[in-house]
């Protein structure tokens, strides 16, 4: 894969664009996982999948929007999934956790509903819901490294009003912090790193890559920033082996790099177990 990451710009795009969602969705997830939101990723994804699926229906149905990017689409669609969700969770103040399912059931729906309209599934389709190697162009990685610098400078500047908000919500409350638009900005991160991460690892699988590498650093980790270290190197070798599998045995990459991050947290475990034993 190395000779041909210098010979292939499809290559170099898919494994540039690894490398940054590899960071991204893990460093997001240490924050989705330590607030308990891990659904969230599941639903915006859901919503994702609304998007691509309506893009290519529009492609389909209008010769004169044959260009026009799912990529773009699909993050609308889950920018909007996120502000519905901070709504629904206005609404229903004593049972907040119904605003994900509700909206993954609306994004699940819609995206039938647009795939039936369409005649069913196209090759561009499945790889938008397993990732592919191929189809990641140089224009989706300059946005997708848009949305990393974007993610990452905002958690940087956010850092210690996020670490409140995770560990001390009352307190973060009562000390002033702007929470309300601090956990809106955060979502809206949550739902450009599942758009942005889709062609790579797919729609079905893109929350696996938020939650398994940081469910395997809470087994090493010693302290916060600890966990964060961990989850990215975590994520980090499950995309890049997970690409350099899907290129050498013709599979699907979200397959292979959710499998290589089940191992790395079975691993985890097993160490785990075997140093307290």
């Amino acid at each position: 894969m190395i000779s041909g990451i210098l010979q292939f710009e499809f290559l170099q795009n898919a494994f540039l664009t690894g490398i940054i969602i590899g960071a991204i969705a893990p460093l997001v997830g240490v924050f989705v996982v330590v607030r308990r939101m891990s659904m969230i990723s599941d639903a915006l994804s859901h919503v994702a999948l609304a998007g691509i699926a309506f893009s290519l229906l529009l492609q389909k149905s209008f010769l004169s929007l044959a260009g026009l990017n799912p990529l773009y689409i699909g993050m609308a669609f889950s920018v909007g999934g996120s502000l519905f969700i901070e709504k629904l969770r206005g609404v229903y103040k004593h049972y907040q956790e119904l605003a994900i399912p509700i909206i993954m059931s609306g994004g699940m729906g819609l995206s039938v509903i647009f795939i039936s309209i369409a005649d069913g599934f196209n090759t561009d389709l499945y790889g938008y819901l397993f990732g592919s190697v191929s189809a990641v162009s140089r224009a989706d990685l300059y946005v997708i490294l848009a949305v990393g610098i974007v993610v990452a400078l905002m958690l940087t500047l956010l850092y210690k009003e996020l670490f409140l908000l995770s560990f001390d919500e009352e307190h973060a409350k009562a000390s002033g912090i702007p929470y309300k638009a601090i956990h809106f900005i955060f979502i809206v991160m949550v739902a450009l790193v599942i758009a942005a991460s889709m062609k790579i690892i797919g729609i079905l699988l893109v929350s696996s890559l938020m939650t398994l590498p940081v469910a395997a650093s809470l087994r090493f980790a010693k302290g916060f920033k600890q966990m964060i270290g961990y989850s990215v190197l975590f994520g980090e070798v499950s995309v890049i082996g997970g690409l350099f599998l899907s290129y050498n045995l013709d599979l699907a990459p979200g397959g292979t790099i959710v499998i290589i991050a089940v191992l790395i947290l079975i691993l985890s475990i097993l160490f785990d177990k075997w140093k307290n034993r």
